[in-house]
């Protein structure tokens, strides 16, 4: 599956309000884009999008059953 792919699933599930989706995403392009870019700017980008999905928590409790 390709970001393209990727994207076209969250658009017709109405992922775009889910999260967790949208660090997937920018992980997979992050993952198409590894060859064109420097270590320094793969780990950087790497470390941002780590740093956002952590940030997420626990925000699911409670509303597991609508959520996933």
């Amino acid at each position: 599956m390709n970001s393209k792919d990727v994207a076209k699933y969250i658009e017709a599930t109405d992922g775009i309000s889910k999260p967790w989706l949208l660090v997937q995403l920018r992980l997979k392009k992050l993952q198409e884009r590894r060859s064109e870019i420097s270590a320094e700017e793969y780990m950087t980008e790497l470390t941002d999008i780590h740093q956002d999905l952590m940030n997420l928590g626990e925000w699911w409790l409670g509303i597991e059953d609508e959520v996933f």
